[in-house]
């Protein structure tokens, strides 16, 4: 595909905003910039299977969940580092998804989207049963174990660091995805999979490599999140809701392009922070996403980035 401009000026500001706390030494601003940080990651990386291919997983948080679990007992039972734990809890992401891949990229449509809800509730049951991983109530950090990161108050700042890291990494391989070969096949698949299959592309093979690619990196924020956290429990771990906000972003920015899914995750972050401070719509801001998603889907259906290069077609280079 067609390759732009969008990654030279994507990743300096994401890399500006990263900074931003760093200079500042703003403990809030570190809290704000580490949740946006972690919906871009999560946003992207949905975007691979959804924005690209074609396929709407409702159940995506799964990979967050396992992620997030696999690494934190290794921590937890090993004293692991949190480099190596999660990177483990990225490949164990990804290799669930192969498995799973298997059986549920056999389906489309609205049907592939049940069945992924389905995957997400059975292995969070599963999960809530297994007494090594805590059962229902999870497990927890003894602090001792943030002495090798010089501290617990470090220790938060080195997870934000690696979040930094994991975000920028998932939006270049976004980006490379997109603008290769694999990732024209994606979008060949997403227009027309029965077309695509007949004009040589290994549909089977190219969909599980993207639902591999897709888990891979939640997995990976699943398994910092809990780190920062301090404990893990399945309720948190794979919330359906945080599967819904996922899809939210994306299609807010622009789904299948690079852009998009990093836009979509900066204004529902901010978005939800301002609903939720708000005393009469606190509640509801679930609601009124939901509204501003069916707004979106009938009028702006390519989503922000996709209404502006609509509009303004010489932005089309610098905004993909």
């Amino acid at each position: 595909m067609k390759k732009g401009y969008t990654i030279f000026w994507l990743v300096p500001v994401l890399i500006v905003l990263s900074l931003f706390p760093v200079f500042t030494h703003s403990v809030i601003a570190r809290e704000t910039v580490f949740i946006i940080l972690m919906y871009v990651t999560l946003a992207a990386s949905l975007n691979i299977i959804m924005g690209y291919t074609g396929y709407v997983s409702f159940g995506h948080i799964v990979f967050y969940g396992i992620g997030g679990y696999t690494a934190f007992y290794l921590m937890h039972r090993f004293g692991l580092h949190l480099i190596p734990a999660i990177l483990a809890g990225g490949v164990m992401a990804a290799l669930v998804a192969l498995a799973v891949g298997e059986a549920v990229l056999r389906l489309r449509g609205a049907i592939f989207a049940i069945a992924t809800i389905g995957v997400n509730e059975a292995i969070k049951s599963l999960v809530t049963n297994l007494s090594f991983l805590g059962g229902a109530t999870g497990m927890f950090f003894n602090f001792k174990i943030y002495r090798a990161y010089g501290g617990a108050a470090k220790a938060i700042w080195f997870a934000y660091y690696v979040m930094a890291a994991v975000t920028v990494i998932t939006v270049v391989v976004a980006y490379l995805i997109k603008t290769s070969k694999f990732g024209l096949g994606l979008f060949s698949i997403r227009e027309d999979e029965d077309a695509a299959l007949v004009l040589g592309v290994d549909t089977k093979r190219f969909k599980s490599l993207a639902y591999a690619f897709s888990a891979f990196f939640p997995g990976l924020v699943g398994a910092i999140f809990f780190f920062k956290a301090g404990n893990i429990e399945p309720e948190d771990a794979f919330h359906l809701v945080k599967s819904i906000e996922m899809i939210f972003m994306v299609m807010l920015g622009g789904y299948g392009t690079v852009s998009g899914p990093v836009i979509g995750a900066v204004l529902y972050e901010r978005l939800k922070g301002m609903l939720l401070v708000n005393p009469l719509f606190k509640d509801l801001h679930m609601a009124i996403s939901g509204l501003v998603l069916l707004i979106i889907v009938l009028f702006a259906p390519g989503g922000i980035v996709g209404y502006v290069r609509e509009r303004f077609k010489r932005l089309r280079g610098v905004l993909e």
